[in-house]
């Protein structure tokens, strides 16, 4: 394992390496070859990934920061260097988020005939409705909170929007008041944020604490107001259940959902206006180190293009729609045939996700269908698959679905259907002790004329077909008789006391997947040094285990090339000489956020392509149960290679990794590849441009 005195001078921090993803994504919001709105789009999604990483990245080094813990990460720092490091990355981008948005948006939105205005910019016409719209839709609702001796400080919830307020008594002949007080008002959250004006040229916006703010005298009449300034909070949000000791895994997720509601406040955003007094009041009553404030220029949470998005309406200034190729074999009841003939391999969004629904829901009606099991990880909130799964049942036959109450943020909403599914009679397991559940995976048994035959659906994303239409993922259709008994013995293990033994040709973690590929690219290695064929491509969300990251360091050194397509979390450095000169990095970046796992290795010619729920992390590879799956199909497994090409080759969407861990676009130099492009018109550039892109690389790849 690698250790900070080996190679942690080859490491990039794990929080610094996320923080350059979530500014790859920020680059995406400045990048004319979005329509306007996508590019606000861009600027909401980062905010809303940043918000994230504080309230479980950052807030678990500050717990590891406040129990005093010496141990440092694999570059060497210590918790408190750690977060030192990280906040001020952090602080740096929030920065860059606003000034983005004063500086570039708003402007570029005006010349729309779009405008986000302040009060003050607001003709006589637009104020007198606005204050008819406080009357009557806003102030009723509102509730001010006094902080005073005999009333403490209010609760202020996670993810809120605050307004503090200095107050004073108003002056009277005899007695002048010098005493300051203290209030407080939290923006309900079924109010609007963004409120059009429907007077005006073009369309006109206010936001909810701007108007507030113009006429909050009304909530303290008899008091000067001193001071009101916006804030939004956040608290810690990491869900810590001790499973061992709960009889009923769904309460005790419920009970503490409750309790991290009253987690630990480990960020405040507050307007660059803030006075010292209320910066102090406010440290001392939450209570907040300093080091958690940031302070911004214009609005504190960046999340609200999300609405106002929605109420602009303008088709030119968002994606035009483009109708994804349906595979019509996997529609329709003829499905199992198609399924029982040859696997088939689907690229989502590019692939419509339709014939994974249809494959649930002719399972679920189907008389030949003895019995269906499932995992869900993350589902929509209207899901179409949960509906099918609970008819099924109803109409009896026998359903298991591993609903994984645990999954980050998603908890309340799998708690919600795990409970409706239980109600229609489906057997549903909510997870293993101190283990997440996260293979993607469905196993149908039907009872044919010839006997008893097992379909499946193996994916690298969720059982969600609304996300099914933003991330790429890939989806597996097969009835491998082999891979049927290792689903089978998986579904055992996850529902009784069977621990899965001599897996035929699937590999799960913990710890079977990190071991299966640490053997691949160790074999690697040994072709390399025997003269025979050797590579190795990847494609995964985040690559941060130091297990994998040694093997994949002594390939390099023995001279296997190497072509990591990492969107995220990357923390290895490559081309570094004599170390990693034989590993490319790449991140892409586009329309849709990239999702697929892909795992392939040359094996001397006889490419071993696999696909996974798993990520190269150690939750993903030691502390969950995740999937691990061959393509053995030689027509998918070519169309795999194909995708790989594709992506390889982008220059439109692509990062490239240096030596130090920076990222830099691709050179302006070369031809426009968009893989994202390529894919929505079923287009690929295996024999039209990679040679050309990538040269030796390409001819390798096509080798191996």
């Amino acid at each position: 394992m690698l250790t900070e005195n080996k190679n942690s001078k080859y490491l990039v921090n794990r929080e610094l390496s996320w923080l350059k993803f979530n500014d790859r994504v920020l680059a995406q919001a400045n990048d004319q070859r979005h329509p306007l709105l996508e590019r606000a789009r861009f600027l909401s999604i980062t905010q809303k990934n940043l918000d994230e990483w504080f309230m479980v990245r950052l807030a678990s080094i500050h717990q590891m920061v406040q129990l005093r813990l010496k141990s440092k990460d694999p570059t060497g720092l210590s918790p408190t260097e750690e977060l030192d490091v990280i906040s001020l990355a952090a602080g740096a981008q929030l920065k860059k988020q606003h000034s983005l948005y004063a500086r570039s948006l708003v402007p570029m939105l005006a010349k729309k005939h779009i405008n986000i205005l302040g009060i003050d910019e607001l003709e006589e016409s637009q104020y007198d409705w606005l204050e008819k719209y406080f009357q009557q839709e806003i102030l009723p609702i509102l509730t001010p909170m006094a902080d005073d001796g005999t009333r403490p400080f209010p609760f202020l919830s996670n993810d809120s929007l605050n307004l503090g307020i200095r107050i004073v008594a108003n002056p009277t002949k005899k007695k002048k008041s010098k005493t300051e007080n203290y209030a407080f008002i939290q923006v309900p959250k079924n109010l609007q944020r963004v409120i059009k004006l429907p007077i005006g040229v073009g369309q006109t916006y206010v936001l909810i604490e701007d108007v507030i703010r113009e006429y909050i005298n009304l909530l303290f009449q008899g008091y000067k107001i001193q001071e009101v300034t916006a804030f939004h909070l956040l608290r810690d949000m990491e869900l810590s259940i001790a499973e061992e000791d709960s009889p009923n895994l769904l309460k005790e997720v419920q009970t503490q959902l409750k309790k991290r509601e009253r987690g630990q406040v480990i960020r405040l955003v507050a307007e660059k206006k803030m006075s010292k007094k209320l910066e102090k009041h406010l440290q001392k009553a939450l209570p907040l180190n300093k080091r958690r404030i940031y302070r911004v220029s214009g609005p504190v949470d960046l999340a609200f293009l999300d609405t106002l998005i929605k109420q602009v309406q303008i088709p030119e200034l968002i994606y035009q729609p483009f109708q994804p190729r349906t595979e019509l074999s996997l529609m329709g009841k003829g499905i199992f045939k198609t399924i029982a003939d040859h696997d088939v391999l689907l690229q989502h969004p590019y692939d419509d996700y339709g014939p994974v629904v249809n494959l649930i829901n002719q399972a679920a009606d189907d008389d030949q269908t003895m019995a269906i099991k499932m995992t869900l990880y993350r589902v929509s909130d209207h899901s179409p698959i949960v509906a099918a799964l609970g008819r099924a049942a109803e109409a009896g036959k026998q359903v298991t679905t591993l609903v994984e109450v645990k999954a980050r943020f998603d908890e309340e909403n799998n708690v919600h259907w795990a409970e409706e599914l239980e109600k229609q009679g489906v057997h549903v397991i909510y997870g293993l002790p101190n283990l997440k559940v996260h293979a993607k995976m469905t196993l149908i048994i039907r009872k044919e004329s010839s006997g008893i035959k097992r379909y499946m659906h193996v994916g690298t994303g969720n059982y969600n077909e609304v996300t099914a239409r933003l991330y790429t993922d890939i989806s597996l259709f097969t009835s491998n008789d082999l891979l049927a008994d290792d689903l089978a013995q998986v579904f055992n293990y996850l529902t009784g006391y069977f621990a899965p033994k001599n897996l035929k040709i699937a590999h799960i973690s913990p710890n079977g997947i990190a071991d299966h590929l640490e053997k691949l690219i160790d074999a690697e290695s040994e072709a390399e040094l025997k003269g025979q064929i050797s590579g190795i491509w990847i494609k995964a969300n985040s690559l941060n285990d130091t297990n994998i990251i040694e093997h994949l360091i002594y390939a390099s050194q023995t001279g296997v090339p190497i072509h990591l397509l990492i969107r995220g979390i990357e923390t290895l450095k490559p081309e570094i000489k004599s170390v990693t000169n034989k590993i490319k990095v790449h991140s892409i970046v586009g329309r849709f956020l990239e999702h697929s796992r892909i795992y392939r290795f040359a094996n001397n010619g006889n490419p071993l392509t696999y696909i996974s729920s798993a990520d190269l992390m150690p939750r993903n590879l030691y502390r969950r149960v995740e999937l691990l799956v061959p393509i053995v199909d030689p027509k998918c497994e070519s169309e795999l290679a194909e995708i790989f090409e594709t992506m390889w080759a982008d220059t439109v969407n692509m990062w490239k990794m240096k030596s130090d861990g920076s990222y830099a676009r691709h050179s302006k130099r070369r031809r426009r590849v968009d893989s994202q492009a390529l894919f929505m018109e079923q287009e690929f550039v295996a024999d039209r441009f990679a040679e050309k892109f990538v040269g030796d690389e390409y001819v390798r790849l096509k080798a191996g």
